[in-house]
């Protein structure tokens, strides 16, 4: 698959159309294999227990979904989540980024469909595990 917008072209989508998450996220990586985006944890993505709460690995498995298909189809805004399933497999470190290494699987006119995987910065086994599809608008 062709990448028509790089990590730093979505970098800027976000701080533009995204502001008030754009701090939160980094993307690391956009090229024809996937995409790298990394959640720079805080205090407010923690839950009792000390680990990242279930809520922030969600938004991070659809954001980097989402700008996996935007590196592919442009900076369309109004492409959606139309359906997720996600898998918490092993409790994240808390004070410790997480990482998601997101696929695009199928892209085609109207909708787009892949996998994300989320690892805690540095650990070799995934915390979770997220299939995604999205609908794209028509152009």
């Amino acid at each position: 698959m062709t990448v028509v917008m790089d990590a730093a072209a979505l970098q800027a989508f976000l701080a533009r159309d995204f502001g008030q998450v754009a701090e939160d996220f980094a993307v690391e990586r956009a090229d024809a294999a996937g995409l790298t985006l990394r959640l720079r944890v805080a205090a407010r993505h923690l839950r009792p227990g000390g680990t990242v709460s279930g809520p922030a690995m969600f938004g991070l498995a659809d954001v980097a979904m989402y700008l996996a298909i935007l590196s592919r189809i442009g900076p369309v805004a109004l492409a959606v989540t139309t359906n997720c399933a996600i898998d918490f497999m092993r409790k994240p470190q808390a004070g410790v980024d997480l990482l998601a290494e997101a696929r695009v699987l199928k892209l085609g006119r109207s909708l787009a469909v892949g996998d994300v995987m989320l690892f805690s910065d540095g650990g070799a086994e995934p915390v979770a595990r997220a299939s995604l599809t999205y609908a794209i608008p028509p152009r």
